[in-house]
């Protein structure tokens, strides 16, 4: 993997260095995503639950504010939103602090860069930035449906569309990852099938998100099982009204949703999420349950 040159040490304060340094093993660890991990992986470690939130679910505060809440609920990695819903995060961060302002406001609050959701303005816009943050996951939507007929098809001339920006992104350590969505090329479980079948790019990948797979009436374990390997971003989101999007608000049992992520031996982090921006207080003790109940859903598959 191609890193970016960084300033000699004696130019760079410890508390930066150290930040991206555990950026640089973030980085590393997304570019060998999607081998699968090895035999002695799998017998020495069990599959561990990491948890992330997204700032979107604090768009009414500052970016610092939302890094400090997303880090005080215990979550170890963020995913900061651009401009969709009007949250103002991702664009303050590119005009305001930086790549280096965004290390060092994340590494106080001992947080790691997980992802950029870019469904507002789109991979190229902040692909520099996210690389000269650390690398991470970049999330986009797909393209517009199809014939059930023609999805092969439709899917082959998708991920040929991509390969520009899958080499944007092996440019600046990161992947870029696809949502499944309602009226979307990705949406069933047939169309996730199909991704994971044709996608041979390990800078290319799946955010799923359950909210729109049980609109569909559809399995959220089985997509998760299509998706396998391929899978960079979990969504902990189920489809419910207000606050019941939120895991232990709504009425889905998330327990088989985990379970089917250790089963694929996911890598990367689950994360609690729901689109109604409530008050900041109200968010933070909403995710304070739904962060307990994903730990009481994990001890389940644990025994």
């Amino acid at each position: 993997m191609k890193h970016h040159e960084a300033r000699p040490f004696e130019a760079v304060d410890r508390r930066r260095f150290l930040a991206r340094v555990a950026a640089g093993v973030a980085a590393g660890a997304a570019a060998g995503l999607l081998a699968g991990p090895g035999p002695a992986w799998a017998a020495k470690d069990p599959w561990k639950m990491r948890l992330s939130g997204s700032s979107i679910n604090f768009s009414k505060v500052p970016i610092e504010q939302a890094v400090q809440r997303i880090a005080k609920l215990g979550f170890e990695a963020i995913d900061i939103w651009s401009a969709h819903a009007g949250c103002p995060h991702l664009d303050d961060v590119q005009k305001r602090l930086g790549p280096e302002g965004l290390q060092d406001l994340l590494a106080k609050n001992k947080l790691t860069l997980y992802a950029f959701s870019v469904y507002a303005g789109g991979y190229t816009k902040y692909a520099e930035l996210l690389g000269k943050a650390g690398g991470g996951v970049a999330i986009t939507g797909s393209a517009g449906p199809c014939d059930p007929k023609e999805l092969t098809s439709r899917m082959k001339a998708f991920l040929e569309a991509l390969k520009p920006q899958a080499e944007l992104a092996e440019k600046h350590n990161s992947c870029l990852a696809i949502e499944n969505h309602g009226g979307a090329l990705v949406n069933s479980i047939d169309s996730l099938k199909a991704f994971a079948d044709l996608n041979t790019s390990p800078r290319l990948g799946i955010a799923l998100a359950p909210y729109h797979v049980q609109a569909r009436k559809q399995s959220v374990p089985e997509a998760i099982l299509a998706a396998g390997k391929h899978l960079l971003f979990f969504y902990a989101w189920q489809h419910s009204p207000r606050l019941g999007q939120l895991p232990g608000h709504g009425p889905a049992d998330f327990t088989p949703w985990i379970a089917a992520l250790a089963k694929v031996n996911y890598r990367w982090y689950v994360n609690p999420f729901l689109h109604d921006e409530p008050p900041p207080d109200e968010a933070s003790a909403a995710l304070a349950k739904s962060r307990d109940y994903l730990k009481e859903c994990y001890a389940k598959v644990r025994r």
